[in-house]
């Protein structure tokens, strides 16, 4: 064995031994980065579907794949990615935590706060930690900004603007029932990027307005072996609100799966001294854009941050984790975090169904930026 062998070998046994429930479409994008970050080993995928798990298995060179319960029952797992459909999130994030391994969901934690709740107060009680997406907050794209607006480069951040407008994913995602069923639509679908977002910039959110709609009753499938195929809509298409942030901050947003014409990515953040306006929160990289006061021209400012451009996306935030697990800090995707998101997104279904204001009672303190050298293509874990 060679001494690169070696090396590599030891490496791997240092990492946090990894394993994925759900080998669905977004298992692609955790797979192709979460192999090649050193921290982490992935070492078994499981689904449902066996031969789906072992095909994503093969792709990606993951030695093992089967069911759940054979990815639980292994003592060489750390941490579970949990990437099944948002109706048993927070079921299958419970099994996970009897099994003794922490959590990594994908959005959102749970469909109501109760849940939320008791999922975060299992894992406390088990001495574990529960994380989730989405953890394009801490690509280089987002973090330049907030680290720019934590400078002061806008002076104090008041109000926000966001926007997600696009007609609908069933023209292109193969199977998108579960993308307009209980738990989903453009509000807890997409809206967790933005609003993830905009806690980061200002921090606990208080008071929620809203309105909703839905433009049809069914959609069709646009595309792969289903094209044609007609399923009924569940939820609101478009949902418009008004966040309040306390101390007169506020945010206007609209998550929308009926607009023809897309406009979708938009995050802009006004500030006594200026405005800026940051990359997609669905990505990884991008630039920021600052216009100032008495200043003819606005300045850009490039994402900064190695590591984290477009090759190195979902599946940064299980690094942050096993980060924080070994040096006892606190993960910025934190459970915590996801479920102050969650109650602000069902404050917005909330307020939208009943027409009145809905008061959010959770609360968070503020969430440092990541510092610019922070990169998970490093093997930091000993």
């Amino acid at each position: 064995m060679t001494a690169a062998t070696n090396r590599a070998a030891t490496d791997r046994a240092a990492a946090a031994g990894v394993g994925i429930i759900g080998a669905g479409n977004i298992s692609t994008q955790y797979l192709e980065n979460l192999t090649r970050f050193p921290d982490v080993d992935v070492r078994f995928v499981a689904d449902l579907d066996l031969a789906r798990a072992a095909a994503q298995a093969e792709a990606y060179g993951v030695p093992a794949s089967g069911s759940v319960d054979e990815l639980l029952a292994r003592e060489d797992i750390e941490v579970v990615v949990n990437l099944t459909v948002p109706a048993v999130h927070a079921e299958v994030g419970h099994r996970i935590l009897a099994a003794g391994k922490h959590v990594w969901s994908e959005k959102p934690l749970a469909l109501d706060r109760e849940a939320a709740v008791a999922l975060l107060a299992d894992a406390e009680a088990r001495g574990l930690r529960v994380a989730c997406a989405p953890d394009t907050v801490l690509g280089s794209g987002i973090q330049t900004a907030l680290r720019a607006i934590t400078r002061g480069d806008i002076g104090e951040p008041l109000t926000a603007t966001t926007m997600f407008h696009v007609p609908g994913p069933e023209s292109w995602h193969p199977s998108p029932d579960f993308l307009f069923a209980l738990g989903a639509g453009p509000l807890f679908d997409m809206g967790p990027y933005y609003v993830t977002t905009l806690v980061h910039v200002f921090g606990s959110a208080t008071r929620v307005q809203a309105v909703a709609s839905t433009s049809r009753p069914t959609r069709t499938i646009g595309s792969g072996p289903r094209a044609g195929e007609v399923f009924d809509v569940q939820v609101p298409t478009h949902h418009a609100a008004l966040i309040e942030f306390g101390e007169g901050r506020s945010a206007q947003s609209t998550f929308s799966f009926q607009h023809a014409l897309p406009r979708n990515g938009f995050v802009e953040i006004n500030g006594t001294e200026g405005t800026i306006v940051l990359p997609d929160p669905n990505d990884f990289e991008g630039a920021s854009t600052v216009w100032r006061y008495g200043l003819d021209e606005p300045t850009r400012l490039p994402a900064v941050g190695p590591g984290l451009g477009p090759d190195f996306g979902r599946g940064a935030g299980v690094v942050d984790l096993v980060r924080s697990i070994r040096d006892g800090g606190t993960e910025r995707a934190s459970g915590a975090v996801a479920a102050h998101v969650l109650d602000i997104l069902l404050a917005v279904r909330d307020a939208a169904a009943g027409g009145r204001p809905v008061e959010i009672a959770s609360a968070l303190g503020p969430i440092e930026p990541l510092p610019e050298e922070w990169d998970p293509t490093v093997a930091t874990v000993e």
